[in-house]
């Protein structure tokens, strides 16, 4: 097993670095297009590679390689993630483990221990510092349909649902890409309320004399719903856990919307998810497992119906 690289023991050979910019490596030979999280990191100017590279952005200077690059983008992304789940299939656990001290000591990743169920873990979130790092390095900086990154704890007593997030993107994302299809971008639900609420605040921005309510007819907000694929009943939109866009073979462009159920999911908030059409996978404990909320439930691929075999593809 090899040891950790001392950025010192390479600046002999490296061109210098200027803002905003790297050296020449092997940054993109060592990535897979298999890897889930390379979606995540697809349009930032970062390193892919097995080697650590020296990175400049802005007024900092960081040495990564691509293993610590996709941990720092599946961190950013879902806000929470337990290390566990952040286990590279072509990298150890003492190298992960390596990586993610790594990352700790240059101040972009914050770990916590947890327990998840009866199983002890620790999660991984993106500091502040770690979130500007991966804006930063943003190659299309104008583009709207960029991925967003996240940094700290969203909600804290949402902490025990958060946390199984990344682990039902995975199984979702390994079965697109097995077959055929490519992962774009991955939305969170709290992306797609805030869009929702920039909707129906939009004609109180700015006036000394509005109320706060928002000012939306059902209609408009059905519409506003219809054309973003979400399901809406009597004015109330319902929203994934996470939504996955995605480009088929054809190149013609879909989503999967996901959401991770628990034990405490009752009564009509139940019902209103079963009906939904999302990918639905039930979380026990420290396991996920795929299947349906109710005689009602479904599975939104693409606008495809439900398929009966889809939950015998997931996390069992």
């Amino acid at each position: 097993m090899s040891r950790d690289l001392d950025p010192r023991e390479l600046d002999h050979d490296r061109p210098a670095p200027s803002r905003g910019s790297r050296g020449v490596s092997d940054s993109h030979e060592s990535s897979s297009p298999n890897d889930i999280r390379e979606p995540l990191i697809r349009d930032l100017d970062l390193p892919r590679g097995s080697s650590r590279e020296r990175v400049r952005i802005l007024d900092r200077e960081y040495d990564l390689r691509g293993s610590e690059v996709r941990m720092l983008a599946a961190a950013g992304t879902f806000r929470v993630v337990p290390t566990a789940d952040l286990r590279d299939q072509h990298r150890d656990a003492e190298a992960q483990a390596r990586d993610l001290k790594h990352l700790r000591k240059l101040g972009l990743v914050k770990t916590t221990p947890y327990v998840i169920g009866r199983t002890r873990t620790t999660l991984v979130t993106l500091t502040e510092r770690g979130r500007s790092l991966l804006e930063d390095a943003r190659r299309n900086r104008g583009d709207d349909a960029r991925q967003t990154f996240y940094a700290g704890v969203a909600k804290p007593r949402e902490l025990a649902h958060d946390v199984r997030l990344y682990r039902a993107y995975v199984q979702s994302a390994e079965r697109l890409v097995a077959r055929g299809a490519q992962v774009r971008r991955v939305v969170l639900e709290q992306e797609l309320k805030c869009e929702y609420q920039r909707f129906l605040q939009a004609s109180n921005r700015g006036r000394h004399d509005a109320s706060g309510r928002p000012e939306r007819q059902p209609q408009e907000i059905e519409q506003w719903a219809r054309e973003r694929q979400l399901p809406c009943r009597d004015g109330h939109v319902e929203f994934p856990d996470v939504r996955i866009e995605y480009e088929e073979r054809d190149g013609r462009r879909s989503i999967e919307d996901v959401e991770v159920t628990t034990p405490h999911y009752r009564g009509s908030h139940a019902a209103a998810k079963a009906s939904a059409g999302f990918t639905c996978y039930r979380s026990v404990g420290a396991r996920l497992g795929g299947g349906r909320l109710g005689a009602g439930s479904g599975c939104r691929r693409g606008g495809r119906p439900f398929d009966p075999r889809a939950s015998e593809e997931l996390l069992q």
